[in-house]
């Protein structure tokens, strides 16, 4: 993982959906993942994701779901996903669940994205533009779902010519450790580096000497 990847102004992270639905115990989502989360340490490696890369001046971009009462009651053609969040009312929009979870939330010149809408954050904001008008090259991605948001988002960073980061202690999948172990030895395949927290934010320091 050559440090001049992540030259300084060159770099950018995303998080996804770190918001209370999924990461305050109060959350309809949180009970799906807790268990991970306690394994990996997932919240305590966002949380020191985050901080790391404020220190070092990188860019972070936030991208929360939601759904208003219109599309959970117009919406068609849904799959399974759609069908399970629209069935639980997950991610209201408007409601507490659907804000960022205080820990992990935008700070102070940072990009909250309008809420995306499927799995691929790309597909329906302007994160890509956002991107580009940061003169992100270098993309990371963290938050979750592991297996579908993050790694759908990962696919479509590097089929528009960035070069991507993933972060597996900084995720978690939905199906326990073997759907874990099987989404951290895909990881490589569509991403230029893979990588825990700390092996991320000693790159960048290298990448600053």
């Amino acid at each position: 993982m050559p440090g001049d990847d992540y030259a300084p102004g060159r770099c950018g992270l995303l998080l996804i959906d770190t918001v209370n639905e999924v990461f305050d115990p109060k959350g309809k989502g949180h009970a799906l993942y807790k268990d991970e989360f306690a394994r990996i340490g997932t919240f305590d490696n966002l949380r020191r994701l985050l901080a790391g890369v404020r220190e070092r001046d990188v860019p972070v971009f936030f991208s929360g779901m939601s759904y208003s009462d219109e599309e959970y009651n117009r919406w068609g053609r849904l799959t399974g996903i759609h069908r399970e969040m629209f069935d639980n009312r997950l991610f209201e929009a408007g409601s507490w669940a659907a804000e960022f979870h205080p820990e992990l939330s935008p700070g102070p010149g940072e990009v909250a994205l309008a809420p995306h809408k499927n799995i691929d954050v790309f597909a329906s904001t302007d994160l890509d533009a956002q991107l580009r008008h940061h003169g992100v090259e270098f993309f990371a991605v963290a938050g979750m779902i592991g297996t579908m948001c993050v790694e759908s988002t990962a696919r479509a960073a590097m089929e528009r010519g960035y070069h991507v980061t993933t972060i597996p202690d900084a995720t978690a999948s939905e199906a326990g450790p073997a759907a874990y172990d099987a989404m951290v030895a895909r990881y490589p395949l569509f991403s230029h580096a893979t990588c825990t927290v700390d092996e991320y934010l000693r790159a960048l320091d290298e990448a600053r000497r």
